[in-house]
């Protein structure tokens, strides 16, 4: 399926090798910014998740054979970036590392995207988002004090600290090389990524800000930045940090006389239990059809939700008539219609890249023989 017009990145082209979610993410942003994206799926650590693979075409390839490495190499002497999310070393073992691939193509942006990066005691340590969480002082920050901390859904350290943060690399890397003309290795580290968010909260930590986990003005103890149950056994968010809009969340709600002090602790317990007494008076959509844009309340919605909120049917125009992973915020310079994921191209996208013809049918045929993922997403029974 062709796109109607060509995006910011078009005539750029992706192999990506990554797995799960965070490499896929990347390639997906890539991809909506016009560029062709390639996928090679096969081997036994996991695919990318379906619904990473919008804008994207798919072969599958077995690297530990030489038909498979030979593909690979055909792919990349074309292609403008290899993003692969395999530990360090991996790809080299089975010679098609970055060292080899920029001899093949010196323009090559090559993106390893790992959760720890390329040096460093933990550079071979597998994880997971939560563990990148752990190491980064991220997960210390999370929860309720005495209690165990709580782990977000995997959008820190795998889709921002990861996926953005491998496409920000890409991006900058390809900007690099229309000056140059050469190429570059990005080591695109999820814990990096991670910590390069955190710098602020590095500073805060053990001041009035955030003096320790479960306490001070961002952890959901402020009576003014935390959620509330509603009549109706929903919640609302408040976030009325600013004077003026907490005066107007006071206004909005209802409370009789001047508003308090928000921003002093030593009345935080008697605002708290005034403001969940006030919220319980009413459901969460009523509160959501009362609030004003300043006084910073939200209805807290699930993901089910979402699709029907007014603002995401005026921000997204294909509103509640495409599935979940297709709702893409609208932004002009992005590809408005991208590729359809249409299966496995293997001896499409191979034979267009130009490779021979006796190399390509020992390709297609081994396919079957190509190990598949030990664990297959959702991993749960």
């Amino acid at each position: 399926m062709t796109l109607p017009g060509p995006g910011a990145l078009a005539g750029v082209r992706v192999v990506d090798l990554s797995r799960n979610a965070p490499g896929p993410y990347a390639s997906m942003l890539l991809a909506r910014l016009g560029a062709e994206v390639v996928t090679v799926a096969g081997g036994r650590t996991g695919e990318a998740l379906p619904e990473l693979a919008m804008g994207k075409r798919q072969i599958t390839l077995d690297l530990r054979s030489g038909d498979g490495v030979r593909a690979l190499e055909r792919l990349v002497a074309e292609a403008d970036v290899l993003l692969e999310s395999f530990r360090p070393g991996v790809l080299d073992r089975l010679g098609v590392g970055y060292e080899h691939l920029a001899a093949l193509n010196p323009r090559l942006v090559y993106c390893a995207l790992t959760g720890y990066g390329q040096q460093g005691r933990l550079r071979a340590a597998a994880g997971h988002d939560i563990n990148y969480l752990a190491v980064t002082g991220v997960l210390g920050c999370l929860g309720p004090a005495g209690e165990p901390a709580v782990p977000p859904i995997n959008l820190v350290a795998d889709m921002g600290g990861g996926g953005l943060w491998a496409a920000f690399g890409v991006l900058a890397a390809l900007h690099e090389r229309s000056r140059t003309g050469r190429g570059r290795f990005v080591d695109a580290s999820m814990v990096d990524g991670v910590l390069s968010m955190m710098g602020t909260w590095m500073t805060a930590w053990g001041t009035s800000i955030m003096p320790a986990r479960g306490e001070g003005l961002m952890s959901g103890k402020a009576p003014f930045y935390r959620c509330y149950r509603c009549g109706d056994g929903e919640w609302v968010a408040v976030g009325a940090i600013e004077p003026r809009f907490f005066r107007e969340l006071w206004r909005v709600v209802g409370l009789p006389g001047e508003p308090p002090d928000h921003l002093d602790p030593a009345g935080w317990p008697d605002l708290g239990a005034r403001l969940e007494a006030v919220f319980a008076t009413r459901d969460r959509d009523e509160w959501a059809d009362l609030a004003s844009d300043e006084c910073c309340l939200t209805p807290v919605l699930a993901p089910d939700e979402v699709r029907r909120h007014p603002h995401h049917r005026d921000r997204l125009p294909q509103g509640a008539d495409v599935a979940p992973a297709e709702l893409f915020p609208r932004v002009d310079w992005l590809s408005a219609n991208p590729w359809v994921a249409d299966g496995d191209e293997t001896e499409a996208i191979l034979r267009n890249a130009g490779l021979d013809e006796d190399t390509l049918a020992r390709v297609v045929s081994a396919l079957a023989s190509v190990p598949r993922p030990e664990l297959a997403w959702p991993p749960a029974r």
